[in-house]
């Protein structure tokens, strides 16, 4: 009796485990967004979708979780030749998604490993296409051009690729060197032309403002000049009205006209000089105002553009020596007007002598009266001009 109730008993817990067995076995609970294929026999029976499903125990087989959300590989560094023949190394970055969860498990061993194989062969078909510098700066071409192979290449096993992300590229240490050196030299350059321009740019505002200056100063010279000029005629004007008005004596006028020849001989080394004869006119009235006359007057021959003889000009001790012995006028030379427009050669000595002597004659000499009738009643020298 107790042998059979230990085999009841072991036959009653065999039965449960059996009947647990089967249950755990029927009844699958699917997550969201993921999916298990099962196998009948051995055979591909249908694929489970999310929440609670149910199969027939040791009969059919429930195959591994398989994940429809996109997912994110990254690959190792593969080394890619340019069609410059550089080599670099790029990193990619690979967004895809199951969307056939029994393609993805019967129509390829391992999807993974196949899309990072299929974008290194793709990547080396794209970079071989391009040089160095437009692969460094192509990255949206590359990704474009990886994309759609993969996709294409893919669809049969149930993925889709949604995205192809260049993450690195890295050339070779000697191609860095040269980049920098490179980038290196176009900012110097670039620094040397901002310089240059800058300095262009300060040389000519510069001369804008050099040249505004300048003008503004010619402009100021002009205007200065101008009021200089009318300020010399307005005071030239109230002088001769001034002398108009006071009706002044010709001896007088005669007189002052001597007192400024003097000035003409402060030059340094100025031992002859041409005067008008307008000069030698006034002295002759001079001196006939004063009593003197003009026929014992020592001629001085003229200095005209013709006369070539040694003639033409008269040691100043001879004409002091004239004056000595002839009178006033005769000291200056009244003939020495030579003619209409003719001009007399004086020397210093001899005008200082004849004005002195005539400044002494004015001063002894008492002033006569008033003889004069009328404006027009004026010494011949000062009425008459050249001819």
């Amino acid at each position: 009796m107790t042998d059979i109730a230990i085999a009841v008993l072991v036959l009653l817990a065999a039965g449960v485990i059996v009947l647990a067995t089967a249950v755990t076995r029927a009844v699958w609970i699917i997550p969201q967004a993921r999916a298990r294929n099962v196998e009948r026999l051995g055979r591909y029976s249908r694929t489970l979708q999310p929440g609670i499903s149910f199969v027939v125990p040791f009969v059919d087989r429930v195959k591994n979780l398989i994940d429809l959300r996109e997912q994110v590989i990254a690959f190792k560094a593969q080394p890619v030749i340019t069609e410059d023949n550089v080599v670099v190394h790029i990193d990619t970055v690979l967004f895809f998604q199951v969307t056939d969860p029994r393609a993805a498990d019967y129509e390829i061993v391992d999807y993974i490993k196949a899309i990072e194989q299929l974008t290194a062969t793709t990547l080396r078909n794209v970079i071989g296409t391009l040089d160095l510098e437009a692969t460094l700066t192509s990255r949206d071409r590359i990704n474009t051009a990886l994309r759609g192979v993969l996709d294409d290449a893919s669809g049969k096993w149930g993925i889709r690729v949604t995205r192809v992300e260049i993450k690195a590229i890295e050339p070779p240490p000697s191609i860095k060197d040269a980049m920098e050196k490179q980038m290196r030299a176009e900012r110097e350059k670039r620094a040397a032309i901002l310089t240059a321009e800058g300095g262009r740019q300060a040389r000519i505002l510069t001369a804008e403002g050099e040249k505004q200056s300048a003008i503004l100063r010619a402009e100021g010279a002009k205007r200065a000049a101008i009021l200089e000029a009318e300020g010399q005629s307005i005071a030239i004007e109230q002088v001769f009205a001034s002398i108009h008005a006071a009706d002044p004596d010709p001896k007088l006028l005669a007189y002052q006209y001597l007192q400024t020849l003097p000035k003409l001989a402060e030059g340094q080394g100025s031992t002859f000089w041409v005067i008008p004869s307008e000069v030698t006119s006034a002295l002759q009235a001079v001196s006939q105002a004063f009593g003197g006359t003009t026929e014992t007057a020592t001629p001085v021959p003229a200095s005209g553009a013709g006369s070539g003889s040694p003639s033409a000009r008269r040691d100043p001790g001879e004409i002091a020596g004239g004056t000595a012995g002839g009178g006033t006028a005769g000291a200056i030379g009244a003939g020495s007007a030579g003619g209409a427009g003719g001009a007399g050669g004086v020397g210093k000595s001899a005008l200082f002598a004849a004005a002195a002597e005539l400044a002494k004659a004015a001063s002894e000499t008492p002033a006569g009266p008033e003889k004069r009738t009328s404006p027009d009643d004026k010494p011949p020298a000062l009425n008459e001009g050249p001819k």
